[in-house]
């Protein structure tokens, strides 16, 4: 690392320009080849992703999009010749819009269907000649602009659909410069140097802006979902600015005790940084823990947030201190340059709150570690009432055309017409036609059944699907277990004398599916996650303690995290003052994501935080002293880089996107309770009363694993002489630690 370090710094242009041209390179790139992301929630092997294939084999036709156009009138009928005229006019001129196949009117021969009870509300069905990741924007923005030139006083258009949800406002670039607007302010306020405060920000950028481009480009080499860019970015802008902080903050100190640009840069990294490159593999790890369960969709979203965590690293201890050469003393306030002018090089001791706080953890570690613990059960609590399954356009803000014509449907039709059952079989003959046929009289009279479609053959009679309408919407519960009852009771019975085998789909099938293959493989999942980042603690730190700590802390963190989650979207606790629509499930793939993600950011203050504990155990043998100088020594830049990642991941809520915001939030909960509750109150507690029990090896599982170190033995004796030139009180601990002769890396327990 400092060889590294020194090249980057030494041909410090070549580094920044490489970097720049890496930058340049990958975004040309990107715009040139366009996105291809794909929401493919298909799991193979599932009833849903069977109905799916068989219903696409059987009936191509029906490959594209079918979004609608709902209109509404308060006062007569949509049967109204006004009515009637305008809205037929309109659909025409939809009809003949690019990229539209099709478009059935209620006012056509068979479209009676299409009419709500009281007459108020009627809907078309228009079909793309696309899926909906393939329409374009502007195709489907000129669908929603058509049909809601017909809107006038008493009668209301809306439009919903997957193509029309891609004209919903995704609030641009709002959350990522609100992020960024605060964390700088952060960083002045937390180092009164411009220069010093914008390395990081400028540093974050680079690294994410490159591999927010890269994601667009792996997207056309596998299966990527349209939220993983987001996704990356507000990981990567916070762990990113993050790494950055703790690298300029130990510049920062080298400079104050007397190294010259070049040496405090090469010394940040080369300790530092690697803490730096051991935080950012624990998250890789983490995320690329979600290839274990084999799902396309999630593989994509790991490759894209690991790709993001790696440039961001890599820009952290490549292109940081070229800039840092760059800006010199710089990195030092006025005051501080002018302190250091006179005063000469001092030892930064810890002092205010840090060291108060510190102190008072070390006097009171019962009491203080069961409020902790309080505070986090009670934030866990709603995690028991997680409710997996499909958010859809019902969920979205009220203001959105998607939400108003959701809203209209379901008050016309009932809800479950927003979220229609699809089954399909094989035909095998007479025998099998005849009991389709029978079928629709027995699935009216089905519980939660409000309405079913006559059958439909394709040409060759040889696939059939027929459409049932629930009594309940998409993502309630009683829609679930409409799915269990058709599958599991009604059409095997419906089945037995023929050789039918119908498969059940259809939006609220498919998600269900989904998430029970992501909750069977759940365990496997998380239980690799903190297997390997438990190894990775043990050979860092050479202790059995720390690493279990850490796992139950990483458990406690998501837990709180998720009840937070809960809360807000699934409760609905505030989530229409926020903006993010009305109560839903939580989306299926979103725990194994957040698992991913928050464990590994919950390593990072972990790493940062013991490592400079150990640090301290190694030079005294003191567990009270290590634990007090570590808290008291990184609580205050910890907490700086909280307040950052929190900001950057709050503002995403702006973003527009649900799931995003989802995401956001959760994130910040997590890091909030994360340095604030776990790293600074209830590790440090929790490390006071076990004692010297926190650095307990076995001697011959010392003796079987390689000796890695978070900081490499020659910087720590650089430190020691450094210290002892500068502090008399540990050059007071060396001196008597050497008088000893005896190297505490040896004591047990």
């Amino acid at each position: 690392m400092a060889a590294l370090a020194r090249w980057c710094i030494q041909r410090r242009l070549v580094a920044v320009l490489l970097w720049l041209l890496a930058f340049g390179g990958v975004t040309a790139g990107a715009v040139v080849a366009g996105t291809a992301y794909s929401n493919d929630y298909k799991v193979p092997g599932t009833e849903s992703g069977r109905a799916t294939q068989l219903l696409h084999d059987g009936f191509p036709d029906l490959g594209g999009d079918s979004d609608r156009i709902v209109w509404h009138t308060d006062s007569g009928t949509v049967r109204a010749s006004d009515v009637e005229q305008t809205m037929t006019r309109t659909l025409e001129r939809v009809g003949d819009l690019p990229g539209v196949a099709s478009v059935t009117s209620p006012y056509d021969e068979h479209g009676a269907g299409r009419i709500s009870p009281d007459g108020r509300t009627a809907y078309a069905t228009v079909t793309f000649d696309d899926q909906a990741q393939d329409v374009g924007k502007a195709e489907a923005q000129s669908v929603v602009d058509t049909a809601e030139s017909a809107e006038s006083d008493g009668l209301q258009v809306a439009l919903g659909g997957s193509a029309v949800g891609l004209t919903e406002s995704s609030g641009g670039h709002l959350a990522e410069i609100v992020g960024v607007v605060v964390a700088a302010v952060v960083l002045f306020l937390a180092f009164g140097s411009l220069a010093a405060s914008l390395l990081p920000i400028a540093t974050a950028l680079v690294g994410v802006g490159t591999a927010y481009s890269g994601i667009a480009l792996l997207g056309h080499a596998m299966t990527v979902a349209d939220f993983a860019p987001m996704l990356g970015m507000l990981i990567g802008l916070g762990v990113g600015i993050d790494y950055a902080l703790f690298i300029v903050t130990r510049h920062r100190r080298g400079l104050k005790r007397g190294l010259s640009v070049t040496e405090a840069a090469t010394n940040a990294v080369a300790t530092t940084g690697r803490a730096v490159v051991f935080a950012g593999a624990t998250v890789c790890i983490a995320l690329l823990g979600m290839l274990i369960l084999r799902l396309s969709f999630l593989n994509g979203v790991a490759i894209a947030a690991s790709l993001t965590v790696v440039l961001t690293v890599a820009a952290s201890v490549t292109l940081l201190p070229a800039l840092l050469s760059f800006i010199g003393m710089r990195a030092l306030s006025r005051r501080e340059r002018r302190r250091l002018a006179e005063h000469g090089p001092e030892p930064e001791l810890p002092t205010g709150f840090a060291a108060r706080w510190s102190a008072f953890v070390e006097r009171h570690p019962k009491v203080l570690g069961a409020v902790a613990l309080v505070v986090m059960a009670v934030l866990a609590l709603p995690t028991l009432g997680l409710h997996l399954g499909t958010s859809d356009q019902g969920n979205d803000p009220q203001g959105s055309t998607t939400r108003q014509a959701y809203d209209l449907l379901a008050d016309g039709f009932g809800p479950g017409v927003n979220g229609p059952l699809t089954l399909v079989t094989k035909v095998g003959g007479a025998a099998d036609q005849l009991a389709l046929d029978n079928l629709d009289s027995t699935l009216r009279g089905t519980e939660g059944v409000a309405a079913v479609t006559p059958v439909t053959y394709d040409e060759g009679g040889h696939t059939a699907y027929l459409t049932v309408v629930p009594e309940s919407s998409p993502q309630s519960q009683q829609t679930s277990d409409l799915v269990d009852r058709l599958r599991d009771d009604v059409l095997p019975r419906a089945e037995t004398g023929t050789s039918l085998d119908v498969q059940v789909g259809g939006v609220t099938a498919g998600y269900d599916d989904f998430a029970a293959v992501i909750v069977d493989k759940l365990p496997l999942f998380v239980g690799v996650v903190i297997g390997l980042g438990c190894l990775l603690l043990l050979l860092a730190f050479r202790s059995v303690g720390i690493p279990l700590k850490a796992a139950a802390m990483n458990v406690a963190a998501v837990a709180a995290a998720f009840g937070v989650v809960v809360a807000i979207f699934q409760w609905g606790w505030g989530s229409e003052l926020l903006g993010l629509g009305r109560a839903g499930p939580i989306e299926p793939f979103l725990p194994v994501i957040m698992v991913s993600v928050l464990f590994g950011l919950s390593m990072d203050y972990q790493v940062f935080l013991v490592s400079r504990m150990y640090e301290e155990w190694l030079e005294t043998g003191d567990n009270r002293r290590a634990v007090r100088v570590g808290l008291a020594e990184t609580s205050r830049v910890i907490n700086s880089a909280a307040v950052i990642m929190i900001s950057v991941f709050l503002a995403f809520v702006l973003s527009g996107d649900r799931v995003i915001a989802m995401f956001g939030i959760a994130l910040a909960a997590a890091v909030a309770l994360d340095a604030f509750v776990l790293r600074t109150l209830l590790v440090p507690a929790l490390m006071h009363m076990l004692g010297g029990a926190n650095w307990w090896l076995p001697r011959w599982l010392d003796r079987c694993m390689p000796r890695i170190s978070i900081e490499p033995p020659e910087c720590r004796a650089a430190h020691e002489r450094l210290a002892a030139a500068t502090d008399a009180e540990v050059a007071d601990v060396l001196a008597e630690e050497e008088a000893r002769q005896r190297d505490v890396r040896d004591t047990t327990g």
